[in-house]
């Protein structure tokens, strides 16, 4: 794992272009060893998801039978949220070419990654609320669907920062990457049966 200092500066770098500011792209380090260091964002990501896949699995008594086990059902969040995490971005390093991207790929999937552990952060007060008072459901779900909108500007500020090319391209690639990650989410969700 990066050093503390080196994760901070990129969380606070993502940070600003999630609240408007260009300029936290200058404190990404965009180099190779930068672009693979950023995928340490899903250890930073870890605590926040592993909190919202237990408070999930204990309210998973709907569930059939063979996804009664609670290990079992965190063990398939676990694949359906990384696999919306990493694979849209595979999908992205295939056409990145194509769609003139090319010269700014680097810098979205590192500021990316960082924000998507910031926003993993952002969205465990749900999860948290499910754990110590499972019979809030409703009140978890509207304070998700709040969250969930609110992470969607963030990603969409970062998106425009990281790619410094327009509000209309980086709507185009947001809307591309979001559309991909709901599509992986509900296919794996299908998959395993999980509702």
């Amino acid at each position: 794992m990066p050093p503390f200092e080196y994760v901070q500066r990129h969380l606070a770098a993502a940070w600003r272009m999630m609240n408007g500011k260009a300029d936290g792209v200058r404190a990404l380090d965009i180099s190779a060893d930068g672009f693979w260091n950023s995928f340490f964002g899903i250890v930073v990501a870890l605590p926040p998801l592993i909190v919202s896949w237990v408070s999930y699995a204990d309210l998973s008594q709907d569930l059939s039978e063979a996804f009664r086990d609670r290990m079992a059902v965190v063990a398939k969040l676990a694949v359906i949220d990384l696999a919306s995490w990493v694979v849209p971005i595979i999908g992205l390093a295939l056409v990145v070419k194509r769609i003139g991207l090319s010269d700014r790929f680097v810098h979205y999937v590192i500021a990316g990654n960082w924000s998507t552990a910031i926003i993993a952060w952002l969205m465990v007060p749900p999860s948290i609320v499910l754990l110590f008072a499972p019979d809030t459901r409703e009140f978890a779900s509207l304070l998700s669907l709040v969250l969930f909108i609110l992470s969607l500007v963030f990603d969409w500020r970062m998106t425009n920062a990281a790619l410094g090319k327009g509000a209309v391209v980086a709507s185009g690639l947001f809307a591309s990457m979001v559309a991909a990650s709901l599509a992986i989410l509900m296919a794996l969700q299908w998959l395993f049966d999980i509702q």
